[in-house]
């Protein structure tokens, strides 16, 4: 019998509110459209007077005992949510990971023009990845690529206002040499 695989749906954190009619319990403390605290109220007096008001009576705190409700204007209440949430992900710095790649028989002109990049990179507060991938009769000589690596880190942390600290350590994978380096700020 042939096995069907299927992805997970990742899961929704948004918080639910409950508007109007979606209200479900008896009784709610109600909290009226100047933000007085009105206690605890019939949900059906509480959706007269919210539509007295021309307003929507919104669940605010489902888990309150009786649960907190709201008399507000929920079409611009989840706009303003939304705008909120837009502007804290607009201000999330995203960080990558730039990459470098070595050679263990790198001419120095090379050497330093990755040099440079390699500062380009931890200036705009990027991770960096060095990595070396020996060839052929390389292989048979893995302290080179590993002496390699480190005279690139050592000539980095040379460089004066920078705090260069590795992220992860340097690892082999066959023959593939991987090092993950970050500037602390101070």
């Amino acid at each position: 019998m042939r096995t069907i695989w299927r992805r997970a749906k990742p899961k929704n954190n948004e918080k639910k509110f409950w508007v109007n009619e979606q209200i479900r319990v008896p009784e709610v403390f109600l909290i009226d459209e100047n933000g007085e605290k009105v206690g605890p109220t019939p949900t059906y007096k509480a959706l007269g007077m919210a539509r007295e008001a021309e307003l929507d009576l919104v669940q605010v705190d489902p888990k309150g005992n009786p649960p907190v409700a709201k008399i507000m204007d929920y079409g611009q209440f989840k706009y303003e949510k939304e705008k909120k949430e837009h502007k804290q992900k607009m201000q999330q710095k995203k960080v990558e990971i730039k990459g470098i790649r070595l050679s263990v028989r790198i001419s120095q002109h090379d050497f330093d023009f990755r040099i440079d990049q390699a500062k380009k990179f931890l200036e705009r507060g990027d991770k960096l990845k060095l990595e070396i991938i020996l060839k052929g009769r390389e292989r048979q000589h893995p302290e080179k690529a590993h002496e390699t690596v480190m005279n690139f880190v050592n000539k980095l942390k040379e460089t004066e206002g920078f705090n260069i600290t590795t992220e992860q350590p340097l690892t082999r994978q066959g023959g593939r040499f991987n090092i993950i380096l970050v500037n602390k700020p101070r």
